[in-house]
């Protein structure tokens, strides 16, 4: 795949600011640029590119994690230190605790840990999540079923995508970055429905239920749990 130069890129800039040119004067129709417009949407260009640059490499440093590779040899891999990389990668983010959670998600979440500590796992992924949600009746299941995907034929998808591991951690199991982003993003959602979301009392914050969740895994669009959607047929822009 052919990377974009710097023209092409220069020519998306001008293509889409709005005020790329502009009247010299109000008696002429002479142009000349919009400069400070043209910073604008060239940082914001950059910003995207350096996002999904970082998503590049973030996605392979999970898998390598996942397969059992060192933060050492992971830092090695790119030319950091042990700590350069653990910093980047594993920086502190935001704990979800049950308090923040509805009822139902709670126990999807039990469903969650059960099948990464039953698999050896020392990961929670975009599968654990998946399956957790699917694992019994709840808001995210009747969704699924509202767009006629099968939750038990989704969850068995899942099932099978498990590996064994070697973990024994059974009480500290650290968070993919793509499931971290779900969250993140069920919880953002959970505070856009406002009053309709789930909260335990008036005032309180709405609460993060299983159909935020899933919402989420579809949104986050990597990971095991977004492909076995897609391989339902679910098309992840309607969830």
């Amino acid at each position: 795949m052919p990377l974009p130069d710097l023209d092409a890129l220069i020519a998306e800039v001008d293509r889409t600011c709005d005020t790329a040119h502009r009247a010299a004067h109000a008696t002429t129709s002479q142009e000349q640029p919009d400069w400070l417009a043209l910073v604008t949407t060239a940082a914001g260009i950059a910003g995207q590119l350096q996002a999904l640059a970082d998503d590049l490499v973030e996605d392979y440093v999970e898998h390598a994690r996942m397969h059992g590779h060192s933060w050492t040899d992971v830092g090695a891999a790119l030319g950091v230190t042990r700590q350069a990389v653990q910093q980047r990668f594993q920086a502190p983010h935001k704990r979800y605790g049950p308090e923040t959670m509805t009822d139902d998600l709670r126990r999807a979440m039990t469903h969650v840990k059960r099948a990464a500590v039953r698999h050896r796992n020392n990961y929670i992924g975009t599968e654990h999540l998946l399956w957790g949600l699917t694992a019994e009746t709840n808001s995210a299941t009747r969704l699924l079923r509202s767009l006629e995907a099968s939750p038990d034929d989704i969850h068995r998808a899942v099932e099978a995508r498990f590996s064994i591991g070697a973990s024994q951690a059974a009480e500290r199991i650290a968070w993919t970055p793509y499931s971290r982003k779900a969250i993140a993003i069920a919880e953002e959602r959970a505070c856009a429905e406002g009053p309709e979301g789930a909260a335990d009392h008036e005032g309180a914050e709405p609460l993060i239920d299983c159909h935020h969740l899933l919402h989420g895994l579809a949104r986050t669009g990597r990971g095991v749990a977004a492909t076995v959607l897609a391989e339902a047929g679910l098309d992840l822009s309607a969830l």
